[in-house]
């Protein structure tokens, strides 16, 4: 869908056209772009609508930013770090009431409390049954541990209940490098909440997880969900497409499309955080006979 764009999230607003926003290169800024298809985001205009802070917090590390619509108002969730402590990773909110997020106003909603202060991350949102709800990633001290939480909302910057642990790294194929499960992306489908996320570190072995509820059940007992054991989209070594994840949700014609980000090689020199090259990619998919996804491999970068 759009080259060097990790984390990418598409929207698909009332007014016909896909909104897509993701990672930028640079780690330095949000920038937005739109158009009537999804191929089409390729060569779309964009713009950049909000950049870092050059002192204080928002300074550094703008990753993973999200584009939603709320009772007629478009919101940004992201994650910022510091501009002196550029590993002060906390999640953030900008809000915009003009018509057109692209060149509309944006305010600084600022820092959303998610009641502990640690490195938290990859904030979504999602509307069920009336209820506003969040989901981010959040490190717990003293262990080194990503861990995926969810919470109901007041509005869309405040908590209204205790977050809740959905899950912890506990499979081999979540604790690759470091031990993470992060950016929750929500689906709801066949009279179920699904939720996706991505497991391990950034390289190769990068991957998705799921875990699913009853539409009907209480979303904040963990009592509620179930959590597949096994990755449900991963590397491909034939397609050759290297740590699919951080994905989202979208449509087109009435399929269900996944949004997600992939490398076109599997040996990243350094850090992996470092390599821009994560690209946005799209693949239709399908259900199984108990109305959970079936997302198949990464396409070919061909494809």
């Amino acid at each position: 869908l759009v080259y060097q764009r990790a984390d990418p999230f598409v929207y698909l607003h009332t007014d016909g056209y896909y909104y897509f926003t993701g990672t930028m290169p640079q780690y330095d800024c949000i920038e937005i772009r739109r158009a009537k298809t999804l191929n089409g985001l390729l060569t779309a205009d964009s713009e950049v609508v909000w950049k870092k802070h050059t002192t204080g917090e928002m300074g550094s590390h703008i990753w993973a930013p999200e584009l939603h619509c709320i009772d007629g108002v478009w919101y940004i969730y992201f994650t910022a770090g510091d501009a002196k402590d550029v590993w002060e990773i906390r999640p953030y909110l900008l809000m915009c009431e003009d018509e057109n997020p692209m060149t509309g106003k944006w305010i600084e909603k600022g820092r959303i409390d998610v009641g502990v202060e640690s490195f938290s991350l990859d904030m979504t949102t999602f509307i069920h049954k009336g209820e506003q709800y969040v989901l981010w990633a959040q490190k717990t001290e003293p262990a080194d541990v990503s861990d995926v939480y969810i919470a109901k909302m007041k509005n869309p910057w405040t908590l209204a209940t205790k977050p809740m642990i959905l899950t912890t790294p506990e499979y081999d194929w979540e604790v690759q490098g470091f031990k993470v499960n992060e950016g929750p992306a929500v689906l709801v489908r066949n009279g179920k909440v699904i939720v996706t996320y991505s497991a391990s570190d950034t390289g190769w072995r990068y991957c998705m997880g799921m875990l699913w509820t009853d539409e009907n059940s209480d979303l904040l007992d963990i009592q509620s969900w179930h959590k597949s054991d096994k990755p449900v989209f991963k590397t491909s070594e034939e397609n050759k497409q290297y740590g699919p994840g951080h994905n989202c949700f979208t449509t087109d014609n009435g399929k269900d499309v996944l949004i997600y980000h992939s490398r076109n090689y599997k040996e990243i020199k350094g850090d992996p955080l470092h390599d821009n090259n994560r690209h946005a990619r799209a693949k239709v998919f399908e259900y199984d006979e108990n109305g959970l996804p079936i997302f198949g491999e990464p396409v070919p970068k061909n494809i």
